[in-house]
């Protein structure tokens, strides 16, 4: 059975689904994107966009009972891949050995024109 799982405390949906779904014990994000909750606001550059993305994430875990170190997989989508390496510092604050598995790709575009879109399957 799936359970439906969303926190004011990261984006709402801007589209039909849902912030995360949990499925026996693994919860599977949708993809979150740097968007201040409290103000709809977008943080300028890369690495700040990258802190609120990780920063909604990780209040998206919490909501669903979960954390980063219970993550398995994350798949990160960037509008550049230049940033690629300053992106990895600001993941690497959020993430400790064993990192989870990743994916890190290079799209054309993001909602709202973000550099940064990242999702996450984890246990709870």
């Amino acid at each position: 059975m799936k359970k439906v799982i969303s926190t004011d405390k990261a984006p709402a949906a801007i589209g039909p689904y849902s912030q995360a779904i949990e499925v026996g014990n693994t919860i599977f994000t949708s993809g979150i994107i740097p968007v201040v909750p409290e103000s709809g606001e977008i943080p300028e550059g890369s690495v700040a966009q990258a802190e609120q993305a990780f920063k909604n994430l990780m209040n998206l875990l919490e909501a669903a009972g979960s954390c980063a170190e219970k993550v398995i997989k994350t798949t990160v989508f960037i509008k550049e891949m230049n940033d690629f390496a300053a992106i990895n510092e600001v993941y690497a604050k959020y993430f400790k050995e064993p990192y989870p598995s990743r994916s890190c790709v290079e799209v054309a575009r993001l909602p709202k024109d973000v550099m940064i879109e990242i999702e996450a399957i984890a246990e709870k």
